[in-house]
């Protein structure tokens, strides 16, 4: 259950009488929203340089309710405009992307993986969301220039 007398949070949606909100105290990378049961709390992960979303985790597991339920939430959190109040929101509150320091492929136009690195990929040194034109700036080691993200 989201424990909304504990931390701040601010509503993103409501789908079928459960909460959906980014925490605003005590919250951490990657960025993510919370929505929850009695029962139960599911965390999805949303990003800042595509549109997808993913089920981060369900606790306490042996509460975990049907893929069914965690499907359309996910589909819910991925709507365009629930996933921009969330980017909003999340930025609003914590000041960050989450993607400092992690590596960005320019060929494949995608966070790469440090294991996997490719000779195409850099070091994003700067990241910030702009809101009003909703995309991502980066600023790639050793670029002059600005990357955007239209998102």
């Amino acid at each position: 259950m989201l424990k909304t007398q504990q931390f701040g949070y601010m509503k993103v949606c409501i789908h079928n009488g459960l909460l959906i909100a980014v925490l605003t105290r005590n919250e951490h990378c990657p960025p993510h929203v919370h929505v929850g049961a009695n029962e139960w709390e599911a965390r999805f992960e949303f990003s800042f340089w595509h549109n997808g979303v993913r089920l981060l985790d369900v606790l306490p597991v042996q509460n975990k309710p049907t893929v069914a339920v965690l499907e359309n939430l996910r589909q819910t959190i991925k709507q365009p405009s629930h996933l921009r109040r969330a980017r909003e929101i999340w930025w609003r509150n914590l000041q960050t992307v989450c993607l400092i320091n992690q590596l960005w492929d320019t060929e494949a136009s995608e966070v790469a993986s440090a294991k996997n690195r490719q000779s195409s990929a850099s070091i994003i040194k700067y990241a910030r969301f702009d809101a009003g034109a909703y995309k991502t700036v980066l600023q790639l080691e050793g670029q002059s220039n600005f990357m955007e993200i239209r998102l």
